[in-house]
């Protein structure tokens, strides 16, 4: 007797904490030159709380490399997404997009506003209709063109796989047009990298100056741009205090 209602005890608290612990979605949108690959633990970490994750890796980057071409622009990385979306038949998705990806995200929202339950952007750029992310980059964009192609510029990538590669060059010069009402509903969120309690004020006119003025949830969180790589269990831990705001 003692033994069934322990039984039972453990299945009721399973079961409390399923109807309060609801599974989330999350589509985590890669930066530039990067990968799904690069979100590997933090896939393992949401998924171990029950959670779905979707990682995917952009056209021409990743283990995707060998489909690299000069035709690839944004347009294509925005279908890679969209098409996740559709073919999987997501909802509710906490869309995820990391540098670079903020303009994917952004392309994203703009088609399918109804599959998104939330918008996060990762230390990430936010575009205005019309803009590249060259537009975007201003006098930060450099001459770091080969081959139609924009190479890794912050430091040297790793020698061999996993590692950023570089990435067609119509992706940073193809303008975004946004203009759906409807995206402005979707709850969103930026999270700024900060170093020792600092942020950059080159970077922070590419996104976190245009989320304040668009009145979004700015959190602060420190370390480098790729939290992802560097911290994963910790931007777990902040993604879990941004949904709960």
């Amino acid at each position: 007797m003692k033994k069934l209602i322990f039984i039972l005890s453990i299945a009721f608290s399973s079961l409390a904490y399923g109807q309060q612990r609801q599974s989330r979605t999350f589509l985590f949108v890669p930066g530039a030159w990067d990968g799904g690959w690069d979100y590997a633990k933090v896939d393992s970490i949401l998924t171990t709380k029950g959670d779905k994750v979707y990682r995917p890796t952009l056209t021409g980057l990743g283990e995707r490399v060998h489909l690299s071409n000069p035709g690839i622009n944004l347009t294509t990385y925005v279908n890679d997404i969209l098409n996740l979306i559709r073919f999987e038949n997501l909802h509710d998705v906490i869309l995820v997009g990391h540098s670079y990806g903020g303009l994917v995200i952004s392309g994203v929202a703009e088609q399918v506003p109804d599959r998104i339950k939330e918008l996060v952007y990762l230390d990430a750029m936010v575009p205005n209709n019309g803009e590249s992310a060259k537009d975007i980059l201003g006098n930060l964009w450099g001459s770091m063109n080969k081959d139609s192609l924009f190479v890794f510029p912050l430091n040297a990538a790793e020698p061999v796989p996993p590692t950023d590669v570089p990435q067609p060059l119509n992706t940073f010069t193809e303008r975004i047009k946004i203009n759906n009402p409807l995206v402005k509903k979707i709850p969103t969120v930026f999270i700024l990298m900060t170093k020792d309690g600092k942020s950059s004020p080159d970077l922070d006119k590419l996104g976190m100056l245009r989320a304040k003025a668009r009145k979004w949830k700015v959190f602060t969180f420190e370390g480098g741009h790729y939290s992802m790589r560097e911290q994963p269990e910790n931007l777990v831990k902040k993604l879990e205090e941004v949904m709960q705001q």
